[in-house]
């Protein structure tokens, strides 16, 4: 980054904070993280009076029970001495040895998961890195409360673990993410409304308003109208649902702690967000991989789905039962998906301009299912580390869409920064006999010479095509690259205009025209379809140059 430009790169990327999120930054840097008081008497866990009913983990763990497995990457402690740091794995790899979700994995024994918290216990004092930033205690905490409610009156939890739990919980009480937000803030506020639930006491009771004036206001604003979470990426969306679902079933094991009006919220806020997870779930069952969203992180659609229903009752609200087209017009996603095929495209916002930490250049960019596989795919999300693939996986030329000139449509820069962001300017879905129309815009290009503006017109038919049609309008000469990611395991072949997609026995699944106008290249790129893990992706890339307006057209025809 040329030190010229940096000043402004960084103005037109704060300059959307909240004041709230700036202030709370600058205190952070000046207030030391001090470990919260002890109770001055003993604490007092609540008795639990109804089922418990939580969502149990799925197990990642490998046979050695020494060993973990995250994102994709093992690491084995055969001694049982677990090293907390591992300063050599990524951090979100270490994060996720700190969240304790593996506590409620039915595959580990009772023994084994006593001496995992003993020996964090022992070695994770107040304020060290990793295990004490405030969401990883959120996660921790809240996975420690459903696992020791979990326990048989016999196998009660002994008191220094719950002084422990009482202790994190009154430090994250101390240092709640005002200064991030969004889903930080969200795991925050969960963390403490189950902290207050469990405990009994005035102290408790701090905990428990604390959460509850959170998840009120953010119920409201992070869930938008069409039931989609705010942040735009499928995976989070999938991951606040099963938060608010906890939440709900924590009210069914310890019923009249939450206030009725908040249990209430949190009901109806779970249906309209499982229909919109429903939309965002493709015909092969996973959720579509728009902006930060990968496989084998949140749990399946399905999952929730059968959590919901044994909280709340039924399916029927939210389970799709034909094909069926897809406005969700807050959010920005639109298409159609039925049981076999589905087609799905992001006209939409990043995320919320105060917090677009998870937003990608992805505008305009879509994901396509033929008979129950995917067949267009999105490039997904490899890790959360500087470098080549997170740039990869979050840039415009990672997508099925257009790029200009080179640039990116949304200024994106380090790990989780945007400054310039593109906007929608127009977005709608027309129904016709047998097909969906779709007509997108977006602003992303705007800022370069002539004014230039990117319009994409789609039109699917169900079980047979999707056509595709983009232009740019404004003034000058520019470079026009059009993107198609194939799933990997399929193969391009063919020539002039007309390409044949196979899969890996050989067969035709689709044929691919190119309309008269750009020169074809076909590249092999890396796809991410799960954190830590790539594949190798065939890539059609069409390149236009020339005075404005330029179009170019493709077909997608499934054999």
């Amino acid at each position: 980054m040329n030190v010229l430009t940096r000043p402004a790169l960084y103005w037109r990327t704060a300059r959307y904070l909240k004041p709230r999120q700036v202030a709370h930054q600058i205190l952070r840097r000046l207030r030391p993280h001090h470990a919260a008081p002890l109770p001055k008497t003993a604490p007092v866990a609540r008795e639990i009076s109804g089922p418990v009913q939580f969502i149990t983990a799925q197990s990642s763990a490998p046979s050695d029970p020494w060993s973990f497995r995250f994102l994709n990457m093992e690491r084995s402690f055969s001694d049982g001495s677990i090293d907390w740091v591992c300063a050599d794995l990524p951090k979100l790899w270490r994060y996720n040895l700190h969240y304790f979700d593996y506590l409620c994995d039915s595959t580990r024994s009772a023994l084994h998961s006593a001496y995992l918290v003993d020996h964090w216990m022992r070695h994770n004092p107040a304020g060290t890195a990793d295990a004490w930033e405030p969401y990883t205690v959120s996660l921790r905490t809240t996975n420690w409360i459903k696992y020791f409610m979990s326990l048989a009156a016999s196998n009660a939890p002994p008191p220094h673990w719950i002084l422990s739990l009482w202790s994190q919980c009154a430090w994250l009480q101390r240092n709640i993410e005002y200064h991030l937000l969004a889903n930080h803030l969200f795991k925050n506020a969960k963390a403490m409304l189950f902290a207050g639930c469990y405990f009994d006491g005035l102290v408790a009771k701090e905990w428990l308003r604390t959460g509850t004036d959170i998840l009120v206001e953010q119920l409201e604003e992070q869930f938008l109208a069409d039931g989609g979470h705010f942040e735009r990426s499928p995976m989070y969306h999938a991951i606040t649902v099963e938060d608010v679902l906890d939440l709900i079933a924590l009210d069914r094991a310890m019923p009249n702690v939450l206030a009725p009006t908040l249990v209430e919220a949190l009901a109806s806020k779970a249906i309209a967000a499982l229909a919109f997870l429903r939309d965002l779930t493709l015909p092969d069952g996973e959720i579509a991989l728009f902006n930060d969203a990968a496989l084998g992180i949140a749990p399946s659609t399905q999952r929730l789905f059968d959590y919901a229903a044994r909280l709340l009752g039924t399916q029927s609200a939210y389970v799709r039962s034909a094909g069926e087209p897809i406005e969700r017009s807050a959010s920005g996603y639109y298409g159609w998906c039925g049981l076999r095929d589905g087609w799905l495209i992001d006209c939409g916002p990043v995320g919320p301009d105060y917090q677009p930490g998870h937003a990608h250049c992805d505008t305009l960019s879509y994901e396509l299912v033929l008979e129950g596989r995917r067949i267009v795919v999105d490039t997904g999300v490899y890790e959360y580390e500087p470098g080549e693939r997170r740039h990869w996986s979050r840039s415009t030329a990672g997508h099925n869409t257009v790029m200009v000139d080179g640039e990116e449509q949304s200024e994106i820069w380090g790990v989780f920064r945007v400054a310039r962001r593109a906007r929608a300017i127009e977005a709608r879905l027309a129904v016709g006999i047998g097909k969906v129309s779709f007509v997108g815009a977006h602003d992303g290009y705007r800022r370069l010479s002539g004014s230039v503006v990117h319009r994409r017109s789609a039109e699917y038919v169900p079980n047979s095509s999707l056509q595709v049609s983009d232009e740019l309008t404004g003034g000058g000469r520019h470079v026009m690259e059009n993107r198609v990611h194939f799933a990997p395991g399929l193969h391009i072949s063919g020539q002039n205009r007309s390409l044949e997609i196979r899969n890996d026995s050989g067969l035709p699944v689709a044929r691919f025209n190119v309309s008269e106008g750009p020169a074809i290249y076909i590249e092999s790129k890396e796809q991410y379809p799960e954190f830590g893990r790539i594949e190798r992706s065939e890539v059609v890339r069409l390149r236009s140059e020339g005075e404005l307006p330029l179009q170019q057209h493709y077909t997608i025809t499934r054999v």
